[in-house]
């Protein structure tokens, strides 16, 4: 049994996707983020950055597997389970790229965006404009390879795709009125926000958790 530790964000909705994808019975423990439960004692055993998500997978007779990182978290499930990461080759390499890439970029530069832009109480202009232009510059870069690929790592729907998708719809939600001009630019990227939002295991996962 798999227990997902948890909230209400892009992140955390990225294993919930996953978990779902793979039709396995899960159960969850939110981290309720505006109490700061995510620095609790408890959870920092779990994940030692005090960020969600993180996973506990138990199973009879052998050690937990505890892991913390939601690139992390979703090559472990792959691999588990042999589906969405190719074994070997070219394709496994490229999903592993653009996994990455989210992790390390998009990301990071949305949640930053997303911070100055929108939650901060006092406005700095000159972060603003910085990250909306990462965040411009990054969308241009999905864009682009979705331009010629069904999915982002190519013809099948795979991790870097589950990874991408909340933190995506985000610029189109939460950071609409931020993004708006670059967004309106991106045939290819609304493309592939419609056909990943309509899988039933994603409309699930990001349902998750109901709070």
């Amino acid at each position: 049994m798999i227990n997902l530790y948890t909230w209400a964000t892009p992140n955390g909705r990225k294993i919930s996707i996953m978990l779902e994808e793979l039709g396995l019975d899960y159960e969850v423990s939110p981290v309720d983020l505006g109490k700061l439960a995510q620095y609790s004692p408890e959870f920092g055993a779990i994940s030692p950055n005090n960020k969600i998500p993180a996973i506990v997978d138990t199973e009879p007779g052998k050690d937990p597997v505890v892991i913390f990182e939601s690139g992390a978290i979703l090559t472990y499930l792959a691999e588990k389970h042999g589906q969405f990461l190719a074994s070997s080759g070219q394709a496994r390499y490229t999903t592993f790229e653009w996994l990455q890439w989210q992790t390390s970029a998009l990301g990071p530069m949305l949640g930053q965006l997303g911070f100055f832009a929108v939650r901060s109480q006092e406005k700095a202009p000159l972060a603003i404009a910085r990250f909306t232009e990462e965040a411009d510059r990054l969308l241009n870069v999905m864009d682009k390879q979705l331009q010629t690929n069904t999915y982002l790592a190519g013809s099948e729907y795979s991790i870097a795709d589950i990874a991408s998708y909340a933190w995506t719809l985000a610029a189109t939600g939460y950071l609409k009125e931020v993004l708006k001009d670059s967004l309106a630019t991106k045939p290819a990227l609304h493309r592939w926000l419609q056909t990943v939002g309509e899988r039933p295991a994603v409309q699930r996962g990001m349902a998750i958790p109901q709070i």
